[in-house]
């Protein structure tokens, strides 16, 4: 039974299982790896009932906790949403294996053949909130990508993240592949983040996955290489040639179908043609559907709007709340976003080409989108079958983060008994 108040040492021993571990999935056959992923998808539906008893005890926390709607719908796991997890193991699971794959090859005069191949990072470290999903997610992909993991789920989820857990390993048992490979850190204590964000020894980077508290936090204290997933302040950029039908839609979708992700829209810049006509629709349609619309003062206006204050631009609400504001121009939209965005995700709603190109040439988000729904700035949708984050940082990986973002690349060099002159 490990000692769960010695801090220090139980983590020391997590991050040195977790070593020896990498080392044996860094070669790990891709047989064994998918054959990991599909028993542990099977092991969760089969456990589905388990899971949703674990997961109503951390709602009961969350509720005790105080969390918003929106927090707690991040929590909440039906079947539903249990069948798309395993949906997302099974999908990681067919993946193509990165691990040694050929990025890129050539010959030198000297006789040399030199190749790029991808290899696993190491020990991941990550930290996340709310989302139990994300155990399975993170767990998944650092499999695939052959790097060992260690879990730091929020507090809210634990008894959620514990049962989905208990099903990797499953997994792993089943394709004879080492348990350790995934951890998930058996503490809600914060001093264990502390701990792990300093095992340079153990751990080759964090990933954290939640608020800005949570990632200001990492970014501080981490000595250990961090990809950075920062908050997600969403842009949508209703330009002057938008169509309004598809307009309407994309921004109710991307507001609306669930308020509390990453990719959910949190600020509406309206191009001032289009004020009367599009921009008074939607805001409408927005506050129909229950949305406290913050807005400027051109927006005003319209009646049952809320006034916006400085604090709302550049806010990631997470809630069923939107700022909006009237530009002069795209380029007035782009230097807004340029001000309070988080290089997240942003998008154009343009029918004229010239503006999309601007849009997209001009600003540099980790995703940019044209017409488009927001929501779509996920992994899964982009064909990785999951994600452990998205990166907003500019080096090693950006935008959603799937299993080949979680390799690095290694040399081999090949002569036959070639010396240098």
């Amino acid at each position: 039974m490990k000692d769960l108040t010695d801090i220090p040492a139980l983590m020391a021993d997590i991050g040195t299982r977790a070593k020896a571990a990498s080392a044996e999935l860094g070669f790990a056959p891709a047989e064994a790896k998918r054959m990991a992923l599909e028993a542990a998808a099977d092991a969760v539906w089969a456990k589905r009932a388990d899971i949703v008893e674990a997961n109503a005890k951390d709602l009961d926390y969350g509720r005790e906790k105080g969390l918003s709607d929106a927090m707690m719908d991040r929590l909440l796991l039906t079947e539903d949403r249990i069948q798309g997890i395993v949906d997302g193991l099974r999908a990681v699971a067919a993946q193509d294996d990165p691990v040694g794959k050929v990025m890129t090859e050539w010959e030198q005069p000297s006789g040399l053949t030199i190749q790029r191949v991808r290899t696993p990072l190491g020990v991941i470290g990550v930290i996340y909130e709310s989302r139990p999903n994300v155990t399975a997610d993170a767990g998944a992909l650092c499999l695939k990508s052959g790097n060992a993991v260690i879990l730091r789920g929020g507090s809210e989820s634990f008894h959620s993240s514990t049962a989905i857990h208990a099903c990797l390993i499953e997994g792993l048992k089943a394709a004879g592949l080492p348990e350790d490979a995934i951890q998930l850190i058996p503490t809600r204590d914060r001093a264990a983040v502390r701990e792990l964000l300093t095992m340079v020894d153990t751990v080759d980077v964090i990933v954290p996955r939640g608020g800005k508290g949570l990632v200001g936090l990492v970014q501080r204290e981490a000595r250990v290489p961090v990809f950075a997933h920062l908050e997600g302040i969403v842009h949508i950029y209703v330009d002057k040639s938008a169509d309004p039908v598809k307009a309407l839609s994309v921004i109710m979708n991307a507001k609306t179908r669930r308020t509390g992700i990453c990719g959910a829209a949190e600020c509406l810049l309206i191009h001032k043609d289009v004020v009367d006509t599009i921009g008074q629709g939607v805001i409408r349609a927005l506050m129909d559907a229950g949305v406290e619309v913050r807005a400027d003062e051109t927006l005003r206006s319209i009646e049952g709007t809320q006034e916006a204050t400085d604090a709302d631009w550049g806010c990631e609400y997470l809630d069923s709340i939107i700022a909006a504001k009237v530009v002069d121009d795209i380029d007035g939209a782009i230097a807004h976003i340029r001000q309070f965005g988080s290089n997240h995700t942003d998008c154009i709603l343009a029918e004229e080409d010239a503006a999309a190109d601007r849009f997209f040439e001009r600003l540099d988000s980790a995703i940019l989108m044209r017409n488009a729904s927001t929501q779509f700035a996920d992994g899964g949708e982009f064909g990785m079958g999951a994600e452990i984050g998205i990166a907003t940082g500019k080096l090693h990986a950006r935008g959603p983060v799937g299993a080949e973002q979680l390799t690095s690349f290694k040399y081999l060099v090949r002569g036959d008994g070639t010396v240098r002159s």
